[in-house]
């Protein structure tokens, strides 16, 4: 199978086509999937357990889904193509640096807050993938690997830009950026504790404001959550 893409320029999209009837049973029959996924995380896929969510037969579905293990990769990347449009590209139309940085974690926050009750693909598959290489692994590392380096271009550009302080540890504050994140889907996921997503702001504020060159000269976005 190959990799899933890295995260793109909004300008590298390509305009939506009208889906054919196949590829609009498809798209239906993976929504339902990416649904069950959320909620059982990838293991608790299987071909029969879909057919009975999407009311179709277990033919029906292995018709556009071979195999189990093709359809969990079908499901991480039809969660990558989703992190895209909710998070990457609406983020992307902010000005660069510390704005854009900013939006990202934000949107970031948002959509982990929409996950509470659902679950998170990204968490989940660490857990039950962390030390199983193989097919299904590969593309959600992947996955991963190119939000992070997305957050790290984004740090870079801020440092670039004099925002940051030029000695700005990149991975380290993408390290911290990611930790919040984790800690936010704990927090409101396992304990329901209220106000993790405020918590979860304001650690990252304090994050940038260790690096800001200059705090008062980009201060900080009032919270919506």
């Amino acid at each position: 199978m190959s990799a899933v893409p890295p995260l793109r320029h909004p300008a590298e999209g390509t305009a939506a086509k009208p889906l054919q009837k196949g590829q609009q049973t498809r798209a239906a029959i993976l929504d339902s999937a990416l649904s069950l996924a959320s909620q059982m995380g990838l293991e608790g896929l299987s071909i029969g357990a879909l057919a009975e969510v999407a009311r179709m037969s277990k033919s029906g579905v292995f018709a556009h889904f071979g195999s189990r293990e093709e359809l969990q990769i079908a499901v991480i990347r039809e969660d990558h193509h989703r992190f895209e449009e909710e998070v990457f590209f609406p983020a992307m139309r902010e000005p660069r640096g510390v704005p854009r940085l900013r939006a990202l974690f934000e949107r970031w926050v948002r959509r982990v807050s929409l996950e509470v009750d659902s679950g998170c693909i990204y968490i989940s598959g660490a857990v039950e993938f962390d030390d199983r290489p193989g097919p299904v692994r590969d593309p959600l590392v992947q996955m991963v690997r190119a939000w992070q380096s997305a957050l790290e271009r984004a740090i870079r550009i801020a440092i670039d830009a004099g925002q940051l302080k030029p000695d700005t540890d990149a991975q380290q504050m993408l390290f911290e950026m990611h930790g919040l994140i984790l800690a936010l889907h704990h927090d409101a996921r396992l304990l329901r504790t209220p106000g993790a997503s405020q918590r979860a702001q304001r650690g990252f504020e304090r994050v940038v404001n260790f690096y800001l060159v200059d705090p008062l000269s980009t201060p900080a976005r009032r919270s919506r959550h």
